[in-house]
């Protein structure tokens, strides 16, 4: 097989598993497969942000300090959760999906990302984040989109991005947390999504600030509940 992302040939290990088609064999080398740090263990209970992470003292008993900080500021997300942790090595794995566009490298977490979306999300309606007219022309899809088609088909493409802003990975913490108004609802899903329990679907959740954007958007246009999924955690 060769490797999803650094395109090396490699020997998958055939086990009973995948004999019997149990398991799968994995779409990444052994190498690369080697760097990825799933979320588990001990996490704030709201945004899946691994205790390891942080420092103690920003843990307030089941939740980490940014989320008690958010509720204070009235929080939108019932809850996020994410399949890996954002270390370096999937810092460059994004790069190669969104900046460089080769969106297929996505498909090597499929099957655990289904699976996490059966078990946290059955029951909502997806909606994943949009990009600006500009984005989505510079990049040529949209991510969120790609990762929603991958878990589900129950899906509403409700939200638009009609301010083109600067890249989030290079704008300062406060920065994200300050920019409330980069979404807007397309009125003609009103009916479909009043009453629904959502969840939304992007690449990363680093200060929640895009999330919480979106899911006060959907909450004011009759949304009952809003949580999200992400692939990995910063």
């Amino acid at each position: 097989m060769r490797c999803l992302y650094c395109k090396s040939v490699y020997a998958s290990p055939i086990g009973w598993r995948i004999f019997f088609g149990v398991d799968e064999p994995s779409l990444l080398c052994n190498d690369c497969h080697g760097q990825l740090v799933f979320v588990e263990g001990e996490r704030c209970r709201q945004c899946d942000r691994p205790f390891s992470l942080f420092p103690e003292k920003y843990r307030q008993e089941d939740r980490c300090y940014d989320c008690v900080r958010w509720e204070k500021k009235s929080r939108t997300l019932l809850k996020n959760r994410s399949l890996l942790v954002y270390n370096s090595y999937m810092k460059d794995y994004f790069a190669l999906f969104k900046y460089r566009g080769d969106a297929e490298v996505i498909q090597a977490f499929e099957k655990q990302l289904k699976k996490l979306y059966r078990k946290e999300f059955k029951n909502t309606i997806a909606v994943p984040i949009p990009l600006s007219i500009e984005r989505h022309y510079e990049r040529g899809f949209n991510q969120s989109k790609f990762i929603t088609d991958l878990v589900t088909k129950r899906q509403l493409d409700c939200l638009k991005r009609p301010v083109h802003e600067t890249k989030q990975s290079k704008r300062s913490r406060e920065d994200r947390l300050a920019n409330e108004t980069i979404f807007s609802f397309k009125t003609e899903y009103a009916d479909q999504i009043n009453g629904q329990n959502v969840t939304l679907v992007d690449d990363i959740y680093t200060t929640g600030s895009t999330v919480e954007a979106a899911g006060r958007i959907l909450l004011d246009h009759g949304a009952r509940t809003v949580s999200s999924m992400t692939v990995a955690r910063g």
